[in-house]
């Protein structure tokens, strides 16, 4: 390992993620699940406006600089919240010049659902759902790509980013989307440090929301 790759170790990771009505932020020192910060807010009538106020309140400025990584979900989630939280995120990473990359809200929540659904074999996949007011779905597709002894060692690939979909084919194992503010934070610190390491993370330039649906869906 490298001294660059070394430092970044000593380093602070910083995740945004909303879901459907409610956004947050977590914060992870040295990769140390002890040091967990985590703040939760259900959406307000000015959620553009306390989106800052309210990192603030989270984080220092002196500590927001100090930070190494930056993860951030994109969707699919609500239309407003997604855009803001990735203007955000992009914007720090831009401004401390720190690596930013990006998780789907599915695949976040990806191992809770194989966890609890006991689908542990390894390449067997599976589907998650939200269905839309109107006709359709929104669906993702996930695999499992490794498992040890426990549910933490799980690995699990994105096959097939969330999308449209007409109909659920009865052949395939689906779920339902469920979100969990505290979990999904808690495990989108863990993809963020996992991916850590990565030399192809992701600039800012390439995060961008996840739109499956237009605004007015």
């Amino acid at each position: 390992m490298t001294n660059k790759l070394k430092q970044r170790n000593n380093y602070p990771t910083l995740v945004i993620h909303s879901t459907d009505n409610s956004f947050g932020f977590g914060y992870r020192k040295n990769n140390n699940l002890e040091s967990d910060q985590l703040f939760i807010k259900k959406f307000d009538n000015d959620l553009c406006n306390n989106l800052i106020n309210d990192l603030y309140k989270f984080i220092s400025k002196e500590n927001l600089k100090k930070i190494n990584k930056i993860s951030v979900s994109i969707g699919p989630a609500n239309f407003n919240a997604s855009r803001l939280i990735v203007v955000l995120a992009r914007t720090i990473s831009q401004q401390i010049n720190c690596p930013l990359d990006s998780f789907s809200s599915f695949e976040i929540i990806a191992k809770r659902i194989a966890s609890k659904n006991h689908i542990f074999t390894n390449k067997k996949s599976f589907w998650i759902y939200k269905k839309l007011k109107r006709k359709g779905f929104i669906a993702g597709k996930y695999e499992i790509c490794h498992h040890e002894k426990t549910d933490s060692e799980l690995v699990i690939r994105e096959t097939v980013l969330p999308k449209v979909v007409k109909k659920l084919e009865s052949k395939e194992l689906f779920f339902e989307a469920i979100y969990d503010d505290k979990e999904d934070l808690k495990e989108l610190l863990d993809l963020s440090n996992k991916n850590l390491l990565n030399p192809n993370v992701d600039s800012w330039k390439n995060v961008l929301p996840l739109y499956p649906i237009s605004p007015i869906n």
